[in-house]
């Protein structure tokens, strides 16, 4: 939004602004911030920055943890959600000693992986567009404790939850909300409300509407943006659509396997890259539109697949929603247009500005600008090497894959079927994310150890609800 300081500081002064919230990712994800008073808005503060621990949001060791956060003033925003005017800014992190660029920062990790990706000369520029998918509930519970544990979601816009109930007679049945329109579907204002906001923002919208879960599963879709931009995008995205329903007094979950027997909810990533104004994954002869250059870098994605959903689906319900016969990607092959594959090529995307392919088996739980900068990594992996897809066993497959033989099915490499098995494909195939310094090994060390510890082993010990069904009375 600005280029300089005194540009933002005419804002504040211009626009009545009384705070300044300043914000920055920790390494899982999860956005953490503080605020300060708009008379604090000094050349000082972009020379000093603000002390932070590092070490309580896992981005340092508990013996050296002082950190320093720096507003990068080219995201600054006015954040809608606050009841006074508060101007919002996304943070660079830096060592509090030498106020050098903290490198294991996810956000500088992504800057790393573009950086990288120039100085390898094959690209320019790499250009994503992320698909957000997510549940809006009128209320969520849960609970763990010793003996008991539960969890409790109501939707009115659920058939087989809320027409015994009564009303208006208006519901979505179970898969049946792809597209569904007013009154069945009840969440377009909502949505029209988070896109506004996005707007004003700064964040584009390409378009909105409601997904294939009947009980309020909504799609909101972005132009295709830079790297950074996305990794931007996909945490102010999930902000902004959880503070409108928190003021509606609704509830919202990114997370990627709320409901059993429904659709899951994923984070599909459309991307392709570019040499000044020329799409080096165009064409007009190839498979799907796709270049050369284009296969090998999906042979990279599908070849480190294993690994990346170390990444890119890094938590234990991940891999409830990878699983046979909801669109979700469990098999490592590409298509045109199939969206059971792990790549697909989108059919409408054949034009020299447009041809692109989309990695289908993200989802929310993960670090975006890790994700975005792993995926950018394997891909260039797959450049160098020369990695074909078709010289892989990796497709293309044009048909309907869980309409096989399991004898047809063997002749496909599978994708990790839980996080600790994609945990091991990380930890034994990574080499590939060290490439121009943008991972480190001790970062992924820490990552995987972390997710074993703390995800992993909680929910191995703990009794699952269905089990009592099964076993109680043996």
């Amino acid at each position: 939004m600005f280029q300089s300081f005194e540009e933002a500081r005419k804002f504040v002064e211009e626009h009545n602004i009384q705070s300044i919230d300043l914000k920055f990712a920790d390494l899982w994800g999860q956005w953490h911030h503080l605020t300060t008073p708009a008379s604090q808005f000094t050349p000082k503060l972009m020379e000093r920055g603000f002390g932070f621990d590092g070490s309580s949001v896992g981005l340092k060791n508990v013996k050296s943890g002082d950190m320093v956060m720096v507003p990068d003033l080219t995201t600054g925003f006015q954040d809608p959600f606050w009841a006074g005017r508060t101007l919002s800014f996304i943070c660079t992190t830096l060592n509090a000693d030498t106020r050098e660029i903290f490198p294991q920062d996810p956000r500088n990790i992504a800057r790393k992986a573009e950086i990288h990706l120039n100085k390898t000369g094959i690209a320019t520029e790499s250009r994503w567009g992320p698909e957000f998918e997510f549940y809006v509930f009128d209320s969520a519970s849960y609970e763990n404790n010793i003996q008991r544990a539960g969890y409790s979601f109501q939707s009115q816009a659920a058939e087989e939850w809320s027409s015994a109930a009564g009303g208006s007679g208006s519901y979505i049945p179970i898969h049946g909300g792809y597209h569904a329109a007013p009154p069945k579907d009840r969440h377009y204002n909502l949505r029209q409300e988070i896109t506004r906001h996005l707007e004003e923002m700064g964040v584009p919208v390409k378009y909105h509407h409601h997904e294939v879960g009947g009980p309020g599963q909504l799609e909101i879709e972005t132009p295709l943006m830079g790297l950074m931009a996305a990794g931007d995008a996909v945490m102010l995205i999930k902000y902004t659509a959880k503070m409108v329903a928190a003021q509606r007094e609704q509830a919202v979950t990114f997370m990627p396997k709320p409901i059993f027997g429904e659709a899951g909810s994923g984070m599909h990533f459309h991307q392709h890259l570019f040499r000044g104004d020329e799409n080096l994954f165009y064409d007009a002869e190839g498979y799907g539109k796709l270049s050369q250059t284009a296969r090998y870098y999906v042979g990279g994605l599908l070849f480190h697949g294993a690994a990346l959903l170390g990444l890119t689906n890094p938590s234990t319900n991940s891999y409830r929603r990878l699983v046979p016969g909801y669109e979700a990607p469990i098999n490592a092959f590409y298509s045109l247009g199939n969206r059971s594959a792990a790549i697909r090529i989108p059919k409408y995307a054949n034009q020299p500005d447009s041809a692109r392919i989309e990695f289908r088996p993200p989802d929310a739980t993960g670090n975006p600008y890790l994700a975005l900068a792993a995926q950018l990594l394997a891909g260039i992996d797959g450049i160098q090497r020369k990695l074909d897809p078709t010289e892989l066993g990796f497709g293309p497959i044009d048909a309907d894959v869980f309409s096989w033989t399991d004898e047809q099915r063997e002749s496909i490499k599978p994708l990790p079927t839980s996080l600790e098995a994609a945990l091991q494909a990380l930890a034994d195939d990574h080499d590939f994310l060290l490439a121009g310094d943008v991972f480190s090994e001790e970062l992924l060390e820490n990552w995987v150890e972390h997710k074993l510890e703390k995800e992993v082993e909680p929910v191995r010990v703990r009794p699952h609800p269905y089990e009592m069904k099964l076993y109680f009375d043996v």
